[in-house]
């Protein structure tokens, strides 16, 4: 028995031997591909490798890999799969004993939760990776990222203190393109808050830029300078036109789109604003397509791999199934007979109480639907009707300020019982809804609104309630309408995503915006606001006068 057991334990290293060259040789090939921005070729290596890994006594290797993965999969904008990437490592982590490799993994999700915006998860991941014992470059670092949503959240002050005393550190100060960046940081801030210190910072920050030939960096500074001088067109027009250059230059398509939506939106010519607007659909297009298929296709990477490893532990259970299988047979011969008897009983027993309980409900479901309509047609029509009807018998409707005003009375009434009659008939599968919401948006599409909407097909809308897409529905439309009347936008988009078992639907336009200090709730976004709250959601109001209105909406799956 010894002998036995000491040769499988020479096997076992044997082995372990094997797989660990097997992981460094497939990592290495990994690294080749990433260092030659192959991403594709990458990321199937480095999935090759952490498949062979096992987590427990490979933890190293095995959170390197899916460091890289999510890293691959951030880069490409699939925000959740490098999120679902980076969460497998977390029990791992404790095993690793080189902190960097934990930083790796809270800063991945930082920027996950940054770019999501969900802005205290990813300052929580941020702080964690702070507090590690890692090289002080890296400590710098998570100070700026938190400094930076800082920034997103309006504090400005706690921020522009961060960014002071990361500039003053030596080791920043010795790199021009690190040091550039918290110079541009310092003067958003100083920016912000009406300083006039703000414009040496962006002065500052282009020339060491200029000097290193820092295209991207070039591109951010000149755009936070189109921004300062808002006020005047010019130059606001010069400094914009130099950002898209040179963000052009650098290959930075996301932001390369902000600085052409600014000249869009700012170029007196009709011809050249709708040149430039044609440029902009032209390349966010092909960004979504392009990350849209890098997504599905890591997606895919994973998914094989892990369907080859469950085949490969079925067959090994299989066989050990089988074996027991022929020892119960027996007994389940013996079961089987009383099984069906028992079985017969409760399916005519659950048959008779199905029956009555679906009777029950379809008479409930019909109650609450008839007072669900009785109640909006008091509460939504009936007053209404009333002062249109008060309207005619005191009004002089010869006068054409009059009539204007009546015909808009009742268009508000027959959209209304138009929204009533459609809360109780919308098209409710997946590819109806679909369909109906496209129509709707596309209705507002105009040859003066330009509608984008992006993820609304990638949402398995077939497992979402009824009146969760009822409220859906209804509150982008109310967005639309309040669009279409108060907003004077060109360029409007809308933006559904999953996360975390929530849908998140964010809509964007580029009209005049509205003081939310000073903006009371009420018409249109009190009844977003109303519908929302009954599906368990929330909304929030984003907008400044003369930077657009934004709206984010979430609500559960």
């Amino acid at each position: 028995m010894a002998f036995f057991a000491c040769e499988n334990k020479k096997k076992n290293r044997v082995k372990i031997a094997s797989d660990n060259t097997k992981i460094e040789k497939a990592i290495h090939v990994a690294d080749s591909f990433y260092k030659k921005k192959e991403f594709d070729s990458a990321f199937y290596f480095y999935n090759k490798a952490r498949t062979k890994c096992n987590p427990n006594r490979d933890a190293k290797k095995y959170v390197y890999c899916m460091y890289y993965m999510s890293e691959i999969q951030q880069d490409h904008e699939d925000y959740i799969g490098s999120t679902t990437t980076a969460n497998e490592t977390i029990p791992y982590l404790n095993k690793v004993k080189d902190p960097n490799y934990v930083w790796n993994i809270y800063s991945v999700l930082g920027r996950n939760y940054y770019y999501t915006y969900d802005y205290p998860t990813a300052v929580y991941y941020y702080s964690k990776a702070f507090t590690l014992n890692t090289d002080r470059i890296n400590k710098l670092e998570a100070k700026n990222n938190i400094a930076a949503i800082y920034i997103k959240q309006h504090r400005y002050n706690k921020a522009l203190q961060l960014f002071l005393s990361i500039s003053k550190e030596k080791i920043v100060q010795q790199n021009p393109i690190y040091y550039s960046k918290i110079l541009d940081y310092i003067g958003i801030c100083y920016f912000k808050l009406k300083n006039e210190k703000a414009l040496a910072f962006f002065k500052k920050s282009i020339q060491i830029n200029t000097e290193t030939k820092y295209e991207d960096g070039l591109g951010k500074t000149y755009y936070n300078l189109t921004e300062y001088y808002r006020n005047n067109k010019a130059l606001s027009m010069m400094y914009a036109k130099l950002s898209y250059k040179y963000y052009t230059l650098s290959g930075n398509t996301d932001d390369r789109l902000l600085a052409l939506q600014f000249i869009t939106e700012n170029n007196s010519s009709d011809i050249e604003s709708k040149k430039n607007a044609l440029v902009y659909i032209k390349i966010a297009d092909s960004i979504y397509r392009e990350r849209q298929k890098a997504k599905n296709q890591f997606a895919k990477i994973k998914y094989d791999s892990k369907k080859e490893q469950e085949e490969n532990l079925k067959l090994s259970v299989q066989k050990i199934k089988n074996e027991l299988q022929l020892a119960k047979q027996e007994r389940r011969n013996i079961t089987f007979y009383i099984i069906i008897l028992i079985a017969s009983c409760l399916i005519v027993f659950l048959y008779i109480f199905l029956t009555v309980r679906a009777n029950r409900k379809k008479i409930e479901a019909t109650y609450k639907s008839e007072t669900k309509i009785s109640k909006k047609l008091h509460d939504e029509l009936a007053n209404d009707i009333y002062h249109a009807l008060a309207f005619v018998e005191n009004k002089n409707l010869s006068s054409e300020e009059n009539r204007i005003h009546l015909l808009k009375r009742l268009e508000g009434i027959y959209s209304r019982t138009t929204n009533i009659s459609k809360d109780n008939n919308l098209e409710t599968s997946s590819q109806n809804f679909i369909a109906s919401i496209k129509e709707m948006i596309s209705s507002f599409n105009t040859s003066q609104v330009n509608l984008l909407i992006n993820g609304l097909d990638c949402i398995s809308w077939s497992d979402i309630d009824k009146d969760k897409k009822t409220a859906v529905y209804r509150s982008i439309q109310e967005l639309l309408v309040n669009m279409k009347k108060h907003s004077d936008a060109s360029l409007v988009g809308i933006t559904f995503k999953e996360l975390d078992n929530f849908i998140i639907i964010n809509y964007t336009d580029n009209g005049k915006g509205a003081d939310t200090n000073k903006m009371a709730i009420k018409n249109g976004l009190k009844n977003i606001e109303n519908r929302i709250g009954s599906i368990e959601g929330g909304i929030g109001i984003y907008s400044d006068l003369g930077k657009g209105f934004k709206v984010q909406i979430k609500f559960p799956v």
